[in-house]
């Protein structure tokens, strides 16, 4: 258990960002935010400097590997869970990632290729997007 309460503790540091959310950002949602990320991988910022990409897939699986930041001596660092859109939040649920428990994230596209996250308990951060 404590391995897991280090776990989810690193990634939300890793994916927090003190980036504000902009006011020309434009809240996506339902079918719009379902098209933004289908297909596409987001690499989100970390404060490190380092990018964690997760991979969204059509079929409704998505991916994450955070080998390449070392994630590996805390958890394991690659995962497959499972993504939907419920109105305007982007959700998400891993098998141990967080402790199995959904998450929900409000998108705001920043750019063509740039967003800005709020999760469900406040946390954010920034993205890019491609694909």
């Amino acid at each position: 258990m404590l391995c897991k309460q280090a776990f989810v503790g690193f990634v939300a540091a890793i994916c927090v960002s003190a980036a504000p959310v902009t006011a020309a950002a434009e809240q996506l949602s339902g079918s719009e935010l379902k098209n933004f990320v289908v297909g596409k991988r987001v690499y989100l910022a970390t404060p490190f400097g380092g990018e964690f990409p997760l991979n969204y897939k059509p079929s409704g699986d998505v991916t994450g590997d955070g080998s390449a930041l070392g994630l590996g001596k805390f958890m394991a660092p690659k995962e497959t869970g499972r993504w939907w859109v419920r109105g305007d939040r982007l959700c998400q649920q891993w098998p141990t990632w967080y402790d199995g428990k959904p998450s929900c994230f409000k998108i705001r596209k920043t750019g063509e290729r740039t967003l800005n996250w709020v999760r469900q308990d406040g946390r954010s951060g920034k993205a890019r997007i491609e694909g």
